[in-house]
């Protein structure tokens, strides 16, 4: 029979993502810029991480608890040494019906074989745009267009499925959401627009930097008319569409405009072993200590159970009441994945 895990509004825990590395090789604007995260900046050091060891026992814990999906983030997950070996792990667990990693594309093409071969049979894919300038200005300058869609390539031949995100931001790339749109309609890969959120502490975000999912369904409609379609399950993120004149999928994450708290279902797992209830939480809930504390899986399952049982974030109901107050600390986007 399977667990099922509710918290103050009745939600259910269904998914985790599970970060395994606070390190990235990009130095995306909107999550790691260049001048916080240079040089001198002190990730965390390998003692400071989960292992493989806690992190699968940790996940057996949330599969006893009702969880079904993992999504392995990071940082950039691929920089975390024998991942695939942490896939084939995970996938063994009894009462997983879904594995996904997102990734920053730029060593996709290195472990696409890896990682299928362990059993990842879908991956994400972040990419802000197909033109090589505002890409590596996105980026900071750590990467080319072309070494990404090279292993989304490699992906999609080995047998993966794969979805592509890109953020959309006012200013800086809403010019090229048709681009993207035709380029992955074209190629039979679901892209997803996200709306420009407010994660972490250093991205400057302001409100009318955001592209409301509205504009963004009416700039592509007018070129490649669309039509609303059901989603695939309770609490998905996604507002999905469907070309009419090809039936080719796209989505938007609209967190911002459309909030979609009452139904989610996801907890997080940042690269320190923190349990956070909320992708814009301002403090977790120390599940390495109790690791490496000598609780047993039952204890540790007790206290998980409590804090879902005990949560109640609605981050993203409260955000637009609340942008001329002052922001709380939340939690880096590096530490926690999306």
């Amino acid at each position: 029979m399977n667990a099922v895990t509710l918290d103050k509004l009745h939600r259910p825990l269904r998914d985790l993502r599970i970060s395994v590395t606070d390190r990235c090789n990009f130095r995306c604007r909107y999550c790691m810029p260049e001048e916080i995260f240079g040089p001198d900046y002190s990730f965390l050091s390998n003692d400071k991480i989960l292992s493989f060891d806690e992190i699968e026992r940790v996940a057996r814990i949330f599969v006893s608890l009702g969880v079904r999906k993992l999504r392995i983030t990071g940082g950039e997950p691929l920089l975390r040494k024998n991942l695939s070996e942490l896939i084939e792990r995970l996938n063994k667990i009894d009462g997983v019906e879904d594995i996904g990693v997102t990734t920053n594309g730029s060593l996709l093409k290195k472990f696409a074989v890896d990682l299928y071969k362990a059993g990842l049979s879908r991956v994400t894919v972040s990419l802000d745009s197909l033109q090589e300038e505002r890409f590596a200005y996105l980026n900071g300058n750590r990467s080319k267009v072309q070494t990404v869609l090279g292993g989304i390539r490699a992906a999609a031949e080995v047998g993966m499925k794969i979805k592509i995100n890109m953020v959309v931001q006012k200013g800086k790339n809403e010019q090229d959401v048709i681009q993207m749109a035709q380029y992955f309609k074209e190629n039979k890969h679901i892209l997803r627009l996200i709306e420009y959120m407010d994660v972490g502490n250093f991205n400057g975000w302001k409100l009318d930097e955001v592209v409301s999912r509205q504009e963004i369904v009416e700039t592509i409609h007018k070129v490649m008319p669309l039509e609303r379609i059901e989603a695939n399950y309770p609490g998905e993120v996604a507002t999905r569409y469907r070309y009419i004149d090809s039936g080719e999928e796209i989505g938007i994450i609209s967190s911002v405009t459309d909030s979609f708290c009452s139904s989610c279902t996801r907890a997080r797992i940042s690269a320190e072993g923190k349990l956070y209830t909320c992708l814009f939480a301002s403090e977790g809930n120390d599940l390495r200590k109790l690791l490496r504390s000598g609780y047993t899986d039952e204890e540790i399952t007790d206290v998980i159970r409590d804090i879902w049982n005990n949560r109640s974030d609605r981050y993203s109901d409260e955000r637009l009441n609340n942008t001329n107050k002052k922001t709380v600390p939340k939690i880096e986007m590096s530490h926690i994945g999306g």
